[in-house]
């Protein structure tokens, strides 16, 4: 008994090791030795792009999510290589941004070649858009990696509009997250806006309706349907935050709860017990003073999914273009 117990003491000291050597690959101001300018160039390129276009820091956003997901945090949706492209997968539709991050590591190779890596730019830039739509400043991890490994097929657990609810706690906690950090992450729909593509089926063919999504509010399914026509364009847009879409705030928590949701997978966080509990509690009358806090929760999480499987170390690289392998 007593040399199990010394075993089994040994086995979680190293496994602690082995963790926080991990974790101690990625830090708060890797770069200000090696390529002191490296964020303040990334800040200054996707501040440039949303002068030009006002969706970049949605699209920074989505961009780092969606690389996250797959493979960790590796600049794996950057490459493009042909039909095998990870970033053309279904579950990637509509992302973009990819031209942001190819112009910041031009300027950033022409100042310190190899050393900053695509994966840390995606971060970075996300970043920053949070703090250009008037969201929290934060500090961001980096040290990472590029991947070595970018296929269309590793896409197919990204979170969909149309999963349930139990669907998507489990896509998270495959990640390593948790419930609040399902909710926190979709209040990233808090800026940007969405494509009709991804409304027809909430408006038009509901499996449980046969017509519009019941949980729709009443007030709001006219200006649903007026944005997003049966035979209307399937590429059209409109914002995911009603009334605050250009604003990084909590107030699409609150349009979740009045069922003013955009987004099928938004409106199903009042579908559990759990994740709407988490909506709520933002919305307590002692929650300005002893409730949680949206914006610290939403830096919490991003810091957590920016850890996702990140290559460190002999197991990725620095690549000298980001939509391409060396």
């Amino acid at each position: 008994m007593i040399k199990m117990r010394i075993m089994m003491l040994v086995m979680i000291i190293v496994f602690k090791f082995f963790i926080g050597f991990t974790e101690a690959q990625l830090e708060v101001g890797f770069y200000n030795k090696v390529c002191p300018a490296a964020e303040t160039v990334v800040a200054n390129v996707v501040k440039d792009a949303t002068k030009s276009d006002s969706q970049t820091p949605a699209a920074m956003l989505r961009l780092h999510f969606h690389d996250c997901f797959v493979e960790g945090c590796d600049g794996s949706i950057l490459i493009d290589n042909g039909n095998n492209s990870e970033r053309i997968a279904n579950g990637h539709q509509g992302v973009r941004g990819y031209d942001v991050i190819e112009n910041a590591k031009a300027q950033l190779e022409s100042m310190c070649p190899g050393v900053v890596s695509c994966a840390d730019i995606v971060a970075m830039a996300a970043r920053d858009a949070v703090a250009l739509s008037h969201g929290p400043v934060y500090q961001v991890e980096t040290g990472r990696k590029d991947g070595l490994v970018s296929r269309m097929e590793l896409a197919g657990r990204m979170p969909d509009v149309q999963d349930s609810i139990q669907i998507l706690k489990q896509k998270f906690i495959e990640k390593g997250l948790n419930d609040r950090d399902l909710v926190i992450l979709s209040a990233a729909h808090t800026i940007g806006t969405t494509a009709c593509f991804f409304m027809t089926t909430r408006l038009y063919d509901f499996a449980s309706s046969e017509g519009p999504d019941p949980s729709i509010n009443p007030s709001f399914l006219p200006e649903l349907t007026s944005a997003c026509p049966k035979e209307g364009n399937p590429n059209d847009r409109l914002p995911m935050d009603h009334g605050s879409g250009d604003i990084f705030d909590k107030q699409i928590f609150q349009n979740i709860r009045s069922g003013f949701a955009v987004l099928q997978s938004d409106a199903k966080l009042m579908d559990d017990p759990t994740t709407k509990g988490i909506v709520d509690s933002y919305f307590g009358l002692l929650s300005p003073l002893i409730g949680p806090s949206f914006e610290g929760d939403f830096v919490k999480s991003m810091v957590r999914m920016g850890r996702i499987g990140v290559k460190t170390g002999s197991s990725g690289d620095i690549r000298r273009v980001c939509k391409a392998f060396n």
